[in-house]
């Protein structure tokens, strides 16, 4: 639910309490012109709601009417701010065709925002979430070409959808308390939550979350959107925290620590300008190139591949699994991915991953 809604109401203005008032007491508008030392113009225009009612002119009202400035002035306000909400959902109103290019349905069943069949109001409701006042500005945030992705394919297609995804990692990641980023303590913590690989997912994760937020990394799991092909995402909040966002896209341990590992590459050996989405496809830039091997070494360091081809049964896989210090899943990935094992092959000894 977002902290500032429109209210819409009917924009009264503090001139009709007036004429009430005047026409109470038999007093006419040139009588109260001349007892409060204003023009026959002014007057009429406050009357009306055309001319503002200031400062000045509220505390005249109350030495003429008895009535405090207070209230003259407290209504002024809400009849102008009324006035302002209004045009905004009219001007709101007209992006609404902006609303089909995200997920409103999914983000309101997930409790961001309530529905409304106002539809300025909705968009405003919508654009809060983001963070942002106009579609041109989420535009600019939410869509710059600064944004790197290991595949195109989700951008292209739903760049709405991953945007609604990457803020709800926002929004949970805000709410981790991190230390001041140590890029020391976190290259330790990646080499702590390795080990975590062969644990069980519930608590592997919470202390890999642990971890991560000593060393200035905000670790969140954000459940998939559908038609969001998003399995990961890393980006810098601040100077000194970082945030890596992950889903449950593949539903498997290989699948899912890669993708940490992959996320992890790119907040130690990247920049923190840029934002990094990953759906799982092999990116051609310099940075996810990097990033993949980071995450192939770590898992399974080069001076080992050599006897990756050999690892022919469970058995040997398993061994190798407990040497290495990772899960039997991890390596059984691996095989896949260089095609030294089917991919129908030795699925059993993967850890599956769903949401509870």
């Amino acid at each position: 639910m977002t902290a500032f809604e429109f209210k819409p109401d009917y924009a009264i203005p503090p001139g009709t309490t007036l004429r009430e008032i005047l026409e109470e007491r038999g007093m006419s508008q040139s009588d109260l012109a001349m007892r409060a030392g204003i023009t026959d113009k002014t007057v009429s225009q406050l009357v009306s709601g055309i001319a503002p009612l200031t400062y000045e002119t509220a505390a005249k009202l109350e030495m003429v009417t008895g009535v405090p400035s207070s209230f003259w002035s407290a209504r002024e306000t809400r009849y102008r701010s009324t006035l302002l909400m209004r045009e905004e959902q009219s001007r709101l109103a007209s992006a609404e065709a902006w609303l089909t290019t995200v997920p409103v349905r999914e983000l309101v069943e997930r409790g961001e925002f309530e529905t409304t069949p106002n539809r300025g109001i909705l968009v405003h409701r919508v654009l809060s979430f983001f963070g942002v006042s106009s579609v041109d500005a989420w535009n600019e945030v939410w869509l710059k070409p600064q944004v790197q992705f290991r595949g195109s394919k989700a951008q292209d297609s739903r760049p709405g959808y991953v945007a609604a995804w990457i803020r709800q990692g926002e929004i949970a990641a805000s709410k981790i308390d991190c230390d001041p980023f140590d890029a020391k303590a976190f290259r330790a913590a990646v080499l702590e939550i390795r080990s975590l690989t062969m644990v069980l997912a519930q608590a592997a994760f919470d202390r890999a979350v642990e971890l991560c937020r000593k060393a200035g990394v905000a670790l969140v799991l954000v459940k998939e959107i559908p038609k969001a092909s998003v399995s990961g995402a890393a980006k810098w909040v601040s100077k000194d925290k970082a945030v890596i966002m992950l889903s449950l896209k593949y539903k498997t341990d290989d699948q899912f620590w890669f993708s940490f590992f992959h996320e992890a590459g790119h907040i130690l050996l990247h920049g923190k300008k840029q934002v990094f989405v990953d759906d799982g496809v092999n990116g051609e830039s310099d940075e996810e190139q990097a990033a993949n091997q980071f995450a192939r070494d770590l898992l399974i360091p080069a001076a080992h591949f050599r006897r990756l081809p050999h690892l022919k049964t469970k058995i040997d896989i398993r061994r190798f699994a407990a040497e290495m210090g990772v899960s039997p899943g991890i390596v059984v990935g691996r095989l896949q991915w260089e095609k030294f094992l089917p991919q129908s092959h030795c699925n059993d000894l993967k850890q599956k991953y769903q949401w509870g």
